[in-house]
């Protein structure tokens, strides 16, 4: 199909797209990638009056190191976090996560910070943001905050992000050293995730010292599985130490029933891939 008629903007800064956001009104579209809005838009389930593109905003994009962290911007293409070289060295579950998305046309169309605003929780993006603890940094009229992951993601496709905001990077810490991993079920390839486990591990001698993990498709919003970082933590590293945390990977939980799953079917998966994520992450 083709989308309804509607005004157009491609602001070269930051600021010019925030003073368009401002004076459009409610029946407005931020255009990153463009991967989910012009699907929709075609199918006339998204009929905005404009679309502001963000796509000429330089200042938006790029992958640098900001001391103890690596600052990501949200108009980065998926293919550039999946192979920057920053990524890789200092938060290999970004770049680990972000090659599993959707195809190579769309890793490099798509963009970092569109996929974690769009919030689908069966995206791959959302959990190793979480795990990682990520902080989201929002451009708006009132000026610049920062929202921590824990407190971005909000319902399904439902953010923190209000109106007139932008996002414009992703702020993650760094764990250098740590070893890393996401876990991803699909029926077949290119899919959602049915269930995905982001898991990140740091091993001291023969013992997991610390380990972050987050759940994808398991709520309608990204998890951590407090349970298994608790029961991780200290523990051997021994396949039965990380099968007996890898048990309790779906408490408090509140996954969907659909036509790829029931949500028990999906509380076993993520008992099943949690344990394979951690044993690849710990180099098992």
């Amino acid at each position: 199909m083709i989308p309804s008629a509607f005004d157009y903007a491609a602001p070269e800064t930051l600021a010019e797209a925030l003073s368009l956001l401002g004076s459009a009104g409610d029946d407005v579209k931020l255009l990153a990638g463009g991967q989910s809005l012009i699907p929709v838009m075609k199918l006339r389930l998204a009929d905005p009056a404009m679309v502001i593109d963000l796509g000429r905003i330089a200042e938006l994009s790029g992958v640098r190191d900001d001391g103890d962290a690596l600052l990501i911007g949200a108009m980065t293409p998926h293919h550039q976090v999946a192979t920057d070289p920053l990524v890789a060295e200092h938060v290999p579950l970004l770049a680990k996560a972000t090659a599993t998305v959707a195809d190579p046309q769309v890793r490099h169309r798509g963009t970092f910070g569109g996929a974690l605003v769009h919030a689908d929780p069966a995206g791959d993006l959302p959990a190793p943001a979480l795990a990682a603890g990520a902080t989201f940094i929002i451009a708006g009229p009132g000026g610049e905050r920062r929202v921590a992951a824990a407190d971005f993601f909000q319902g399904y496709f439902s953010t923190a992000l209000d109106d007139g905001e932008i996002l414009t990077h992703v702020r993650v810490p760094k764990y250098t050293g740590w070893g890393a991993h996401y876990e991803k079920f699909t029926r077949v390839a290119q899919q959602w995730a049915i269930v995905a486990v982001a898991a990140m591990v740091r091993v001291e001698g023969n013992t997991i010292a610390e380990a972050r993990i987050g759940l994808t498709n398991m709520a309608s919003t990204p998890l951590r599985a407090t349970a298994v970082e608790e029961a991780l933590a200290g523990s051997p590293l021994t396949l039965e130490a990380i099968a007996a945390a890898s048990a309790h990977a779906a408490e408090g939980s509140d996954p969907a029933s659909d036509l790829n799953g029931d949500a028990a079917y999906r509380r076993h998966l993520a008992t099943v891939l949690t344990k394979r994520a951690i044993l690849a992450a710990a180099g098992l």
